[in-house]
């Protein structure tokens, strides 16, 4: 079975990655951009309302 991943992307500085969702925080915690270090809640890094869908039916 292949691990459910989710895209990415810096509100701040615009780095575009992907993660597996086992790896994600709950989409309200708070999260740090590995690049700028830009802090936010992680729903507001996933590239597409179907990102942020399948991070929400894992948590």
């Amino acid at each position: 079975m292949d691990e459910a991943s989710a895209r990415l992307l810096c509100p701040e500085c615009g780095k575009n990655w992907q993660s597996a969702v086992s790896g994600l925080p709950h989409s309200r915690d708070l999260f740090h951009c590995p690049n700028c270090h830009a802090s936010r809640q992680l729903a507001e890094f996933m590239r597409t309302d179907r990102d942020l869908e399948t991070l929400q039916q894992f948590e």
